[in-house]
């Protein structure tokens, strides 16, 4: 994903979004923060919003969000499109938690349920008779409230909000999930897709389209929440 992320054509829309998203909260709430730390933003730009006293890491180098934090005492803690794939979700925001100051804010950002409709028609429709798992479980706003809870963070606050984005053909769909780090995650996915039923797959998407696109749907679930 960094790789396809070089490229002057990569799309970044949904981090833009995101990061957008968490510069407007911090603004709305009027927090400054001396020190951040910032997960999974390749793009680079909420830690230069953010300014000197921020640190960027990111799990695809190798930073482990199931693992106590090496550095600890951050104001504020972004996390950007890399929670719901974690195995221990709950640990992960605990171990968010044990990483602010007192006082300090976690603000963390991912694809959440409903996202992808069209494309899992599509891949139903592909399957037939015998469908695969193709899309990691993904949380919904009632569960991100009980995680936070279980996380022991104060004032919490739990939102969604979609974001649509049409397509000229699944391919190209395919294409940006995967240059954005949302393909198949699964330890045993589906197998993949033959001739028969990739042509299917293409088939459906198309259908679901009007005039020559076909609108897709990224649900983006954002939880925050504070360290008293």
């Amino acid at each position: 994903m960094l790789a396809l992320q070089k490229r002057p054509d990569a799309p970044r829309y949904l981090m833009a979004d995101m990061v957008e998203d968490v510069l407007d909260r911090l603004s709305f709430l009027r927090v400054e923060p001396r020190r951040a730390l910032v997960i999974g933003d390749w793009t680079g730009i909420l830690a230069a919003g953010l300014g000197p006293g921020t640190v960027e890491v990111e799990p695809a180098n190798g930073f482990d969000e199931e693992h106590p934090y090496p550095e600890g005492g951050f104001d504020l803690i972004a996390s950007l499109g890399t929670l719901d794939t974690v195995n221990d979700l709950p640990g992960a925001l605990i171990h968010l938690r044990a990483a602010l100051a007192p006082g300090g804010l976690m603000i963390a950002s991912f694809l959440g349920a409903g996202s992808l409709p069209a494309l899992r028609g599509v891949m139903l429709a592909a399957d037939g008779d015998r469908p695969a798992p193709r899309i990691h479980p993904q949380v919904d706003v009632r569960a991100g409230g009980q995680l936070l809870q279980r996380a022991g963070l104060a004032d919490p606050v739990i939102d969604h909000r979609p974001l649509d984005v049409s397509f000229r053909s699944l391919d190209r769909l395919v294409g940006d999930l995967r240059a954005q780090g949302l393909s198949n995650v699964l330890v045993r996915s589906g197998p993949p897709l033959g001739k028969a039923a990739l042509a299917r797959a293409r088939e459906a998407f198309a259908a679901a389209g009007q005039d020559g696109r076909t609108t897709e749907r990224f649900e983006i679930l954002t939880l925050s929440g504070w360290k008293r």
